[in-house]
Formats: C-alpha cells, sequence, structure tokens
C-alpha cells in the first residue's frame, strides 16, 4: 500500500477501489453481458438481464454517495467500467453510461428527498435512470431544449419532445430538460427535473431500430403536460447551465469515449485472434507471421493504446477537477470515435471473408462504431469547442 512522508509523519494512503470494480464489470461482462450481446443485437432489446446483474454487483451505483451505499466514484472509474462493458456489448455499456451520467446530475445537488428516492434505491441495484436531454428541433445542441415547464401549485408541468432517450420505456426515471416559456432562445436558463417512469402523459414513440447500438432502445418521448412533484427539481430553476458543463458534458463524454474505446478494442482482439489461429494453406505460414499484416496490427494497437491514454488522462484532470480538463475530453471523445471506426474497419480488412459473412461480432462492432460521430455532442461540435477552448473564446 503506498505512502508518503511529510514531515517526518508517516500516513498510509487507502488503496483505490477501480482496479476491484473493474475487474468486477469484467466478469460481469464475461459471464453475462458477451453471451446476451448477438441477441441484444439481432433482436434489437434492451439489455435488461446484463442491467440487472451489473445491479445486483452494485455498479449502478458507480456515482452513488458512499453514505447512500453506493461508491462515490468519478470520471476515472466511468471510463474503465465503459471500457471494459464495451467490449462485451456496447449496447450495454451505453445504456449503463447513460445511467451512470444522469446518476452523476441526480448526485451533483441532490436534495434528501431526492437521495432516498432515487440515489439510495439506484446505489441499492433498483433503479435505472437516464437522461432525456435532446430534442429533434435541436439536433446536437443539446443544452439549447424547447420543452417547457411551468409551476401549478406544488408541482411542474411539463410539455414538449424528446429525442434519442437511451433506454427509452425502460429506464425507472428520467433526467428532462426544460426551460420557461419564452425563454427558449437563452442557453443559460433552462432546467432540468426527474421524471418517473409510467407518468401520465409521458408517451413513447416506436421502438429503436438503428443500424448499431440496437439495444439502446434509443426513443423519442412526448411530454403532454406531465405533473412532477417540486421536490423532483435539479438543483436550481434556470442553473442547468452549470450542470452541462460541470457535470453532464464531462460524464456524457467519458461514458461514450470509454463504451466506444471498448468497441476498438474488441476489434483488434478479434484482429489479434485471427491472425494468430490461422495459416495459409499452401506455405503452412500463419498470418501472424505476415510483415504487411503485423504492421497493420501494430497501427491499431497504438491507436488504441493512445487513445486509452488520453481518455484516462482527461478523466484524471477532470476527477482534480483541473481547468485543462474540458480540452483533454473533448479532444478525448473526438479522437476515440475516429479510432472506433478505423479499427473496426481495420478488423474487418484483416478478418477478411470470415468477418464479412453472417454479419456476426466484426459487422456488429463496425455497425456500433458508426454511432461515435454522431451522437451528441457530435465529433464536428466538440472540435468547435475544443478550438475554441484553446483560443480562449466562450464554448457558446
Amino acid at each position: 500500500m503506498p505512502t508518503t512522508r511529510e514531515g517526518g509523519v508517516v500516513e498510509v494512503q487507502a488503496a483505490s477501489p477501480i482496479p476491484r470494480i473493474v475487474a468486477l464489470a469484467n466478469e460481469i461482462g464475461e459471464r453475462v453481458v458477451a453471451p446476451l450481446a448477438e441477441r441484444t443485437d439481432a433482436e434489437a432489446r434492451w439489455p435488461g438481464e446484463a442491467m440487472q446483474a451489473l445491479g445486483r454487483a452494485g455498479l449502478l451505483g458507480l456515482h452513488a454517495p458512499r453514505r447512500l451505499g453506493g461508491f462515490g466514484l468519478g470520471l476515472s472509474a466511468l471510463a474503465q467500467v465503459t471500457e471494459v462493458l464495451g467490449r462485451s456489448c456496447s449496447s450495454t455499456a451505453m445504456c449503463f453510461g447513460m445511467h451512470s451520467v444522469a446518476t452523476a446530475v441526480i448526485a451533483a445537488k441532490s436534495t434528501p428527498y431526492q437521495e432516498e428516492h432515487y440515489l439510495r434505491p439506484i446505489a441499492a441495484g433498483r433503479h435505472v435512470t437516464s437522461l432525456a436531454l435532446s430534442e429533434p428541433g435541436t439536433g446536437s445542441h443539446f443544452f439549447l431544449p424547447r420543452a417547457t415547464f411551468r409551476r401549478d401549485g406544488e408541482a411542474y408541468v411539463l410539455d414538449g419532445t424528446k429525442s434519442f432517450v437511451t433506454s427509452g420505456s425502460h429506464a425507472d426515471s428520467y433526467v428532462v430538460s426544460a426551460v420557461a416559456p419564452g425563454a427558449e432562445l437563452d442557453p443559460g436558463t433552462f432546467t432540468c427535473l426527474l421524471v418517473d417512469k409510467g407518468a401520465a402523459g409521458l408517451a413513447w414513440a416506436k421502438s429503436w431500430n438503428g443500424v448499431g447500438m440496437r439495444g439502446n432502445s434509443s426513443r423519442a418521448a412526448t411530454l403532454d403536460d406531465v405533473r412532477v412533484p417540486e421536490g423532483n427539481l435539479l438543483g436550481s430553476e434556470g442553473d442547468q447551465i452549470w450542470f452541462v458543463f460541470e457535470v453532464v458534458a464531462p460524464y456524457f463524454l467519458v461514458a461514450m469515449a470509454g463504451t466506444y474505446l471498448g468497441v476498438a478494442q474488441a476489434a483488434l482482439d478479434l484482429a489479434v485472434e485471427h491472425l494468430r489461429s490461422h495459416r495459409y494453406e499452401h506455405t503452412s505460414e500463419r498470418l501472424a507471421e505476415n510483415s504487411a499484416l503485423t504492421e497493420q496490427v501494430a497501427e491499431m494497437w497504438t491507436v488504441v493504446e493512445r487513445c486509452r491514454c488520453l481518455l484516462r488522462h482527461a478523466a484524471e484532470l477532470g476527477d482534480a477537477g483541473s481547468p485543462e480538463a474540458s480540452k483533454a475530453l473533448f479532444a478525448a471523445k473526438v479522437d476515440v470515435a475516429d479510432a472506433a471506426v478505423s479499427v473496426t474497419n481495420g478488423a474487418m480488412t484483416l478478418l477478411g471473408g470470415r468477418g464479412y459473412q453472417d454479419n456476426g461480432k466484426p459487422a456488429r462492432l463496425m455497425r456500433d462504431a458508426q454511432a461515435a460521430h454522431v451522437m451528441s455532442p457530435t465529433t464536428h461540435l466538440l472540435k468547435r469547442w475544443l478550438g475554441r477552448s484553446v483560443l480562449g473564446l466562450p464554448l457558446l
């Protein structure tokens, strides 16, 4: 166990719980998540069994406070857990990741009511939550909601439409963004409230049938006079722009980057196993001994490892509250998105006909990787934010 010396006093530092938690997530990934991945993709089925297994292990409480039974961990843990889950099933990793982001949002300024009704059940593995921020009219600008809220006695009433809600209709609660009527064009005044599954006036559109990430249940929702108690207000009215850049963006970017890093690693693993286990019949030479193929593997490995280092560095900066964290986080998500696409394409090339047939795992990884650039915040938006950050300009 590491120690530090200061003034002649030896202080024993507690070992980080992250390696143990990542090992637990990896064990569940291999034992429960991976065997269900093909069915999750083929049937566009929400990974309920996998989420339940993660809940039983306590992992749904990754960001819930320790005093409520959770782990109370931050971005570094999220980066590594979503990566190992992404290697097993990217849909499961994304559902877990969005649950984790929403949990962090709830925990950031939680009230005693929210701790008992949401965070404690989350920590106990009995409650899945998610984000409902994106809307069809604002695209990747998830921080500009058009849904509205109004006070009505001791409740709030929500109206509007949300799009691409991960775990839509399956999660137990949703962090929903809205603005007061007339404030739709002010990016600094939107508000978030918790809406429970089954709330009157909450309706879901048709089931998700995407090219990739097919188990996400990424659905649109309509809110028609949805009443929520005032105790479901997160923070204060109009202060959610703080949540966007202090909580939502960091956790969202890390969850997505970790997931797609796992996709890239899974594709690299497939390519390596293929080259190690196959030979040319006419020469008996293993594919692994072909210099052109080994060079391609070297390039793929370098890309994946570079992304991993940048992501973990960015997560550590975020956990430390560094002012440089946002730039590193923007760059990490951009870099991982490029890597996921290039490495899955490279794996398909190395696998040849065996990879191309039957729309199997290599094809699933390729399809899943395509979402890395288009899920909000998109690569274009992140590059804009990164460039403005480097130049010392405001993001919005």
